[in-house]
């Protein structure tokens, strides 16, 4: 029982800043697993390594889950240390703009393909729209998981998921909003206007906006954790690293100054890694 709930434990200790008994001690008791055949990456833009190298692209060999660029020492590099069979099966099924509503056919590709190992990071899409109003509902998100990972467990059952938290939003404007190249770029690019429109304001309305929408993505995080939990043993979350990862501006892209640089994919891959899967390493 105790290992079912360790993710939602972690998940809430975003919340309160601790770390439960109950889950440092299901992670103490956590199984070695074998380094997968195949691995894919699923979500949005952020996995795809977006503005990572170049101007308005996605950079897949920055991706901090599937690439293969040295400077990431993303999950697929620290694997294939551990054993050749993975090596060359790292597919990146993210897209750009993905919400948890493209999640599914994404899981689909994964089956398809036989991926034994996938990882997860959805949600920032859903929460970075035009107006509050457009952000996806709690309850539709929680569902949407739901169904993707239920037809994983059914085409592919012994995969691995690993579920890695939303950012924090909120700390992108904060780390940004006295960079004026940054609130420029935010402003003439509509990015992420439900919680970076008026940088500089520090009006009462737009501080409780910016307090509404980092709720939801806590709330996101909250949902794929249940979900995740729910999904049983197969199934990881990061326990909110990232979400609580103090990230700057030197993790943060030039070209938008809000997807991750090279440098934001290393620390994903990193965070994430270290939160998720005890790998048996055969050397």
């Amino acid at each position: 029982m105790i290992g079912r709930l360790a993710p939602v434990l972690a998940a809430a200790s975003v919340l309160t800043g601790t770390v439960t008994a109950p889950a440092a001690a299901a992670t103490s008791t956590s199984f070695a697993e074998p380094v997968p055949e195949v691995m894919a990456a699923l979500g949005d833009s952020i996995s795809t390594g977006f503005n990572a190298c170049g101007w308005y692209v996605s950079c897949t060999s920055r991706s901090w889950s599937a690439g293969d660029h040295a400077s990431v020492s993303s999950h697929y590099q620290r694997l294939s240390k551990l054993s050749g069979t993975l090596q060359g099966h790292n597919l990146n099924f993210a897209a750009p703009g993905a919400t948890s509503a493209d999640l599914l056919g994404q899981v689909n590709k994964a089956i398809e393909a036989k991926a034994d190992y996938v990882t997860v990071l959805i949600g920032a899409t859903d929460a970075c729209v035009r107006t509050e109003k457009a952000m996806t509902p709690v309850a539709t998100y929680r569902q949407r998981l739901e169904t993707a990972l239920d037809t994983l467990r059914a085409g592919m059952p012994g995969a691995r998921v690993l579920f890695a938290s939303v950012p924090d939003l909120r700390r992108l404007w904060q780390v940004g909003k006295d960079d004026p190249v940054a609130r420029t770029f935010w402003t003439l690019g509509r990015v992420c206007p439900t919680m970076l429109a008026n940088p500089s304001s520090t009006k009462k309305a737009d501080a409780a906006r910016r307090d509404r929408v980092r709720a939801r993505v806590i709330a996101y995080n909250r949902a794929s954790a249940e979900v995740c939990a729910a999904y049983g043993p197969q199934c990881r979350t990061d326990g909110g690293a990232v979400f609580s990862f103090p990230f700057t501006l030197e993790h943060v892209s030039k070209w938008d100054f809000f997807h991750p640089s090279a440098a934001g994919q290393r620390a994903l891959a990193a965070q994430t890694f270290k939160s998720g899967f005890d790998w048996i390493d055969p050397r």
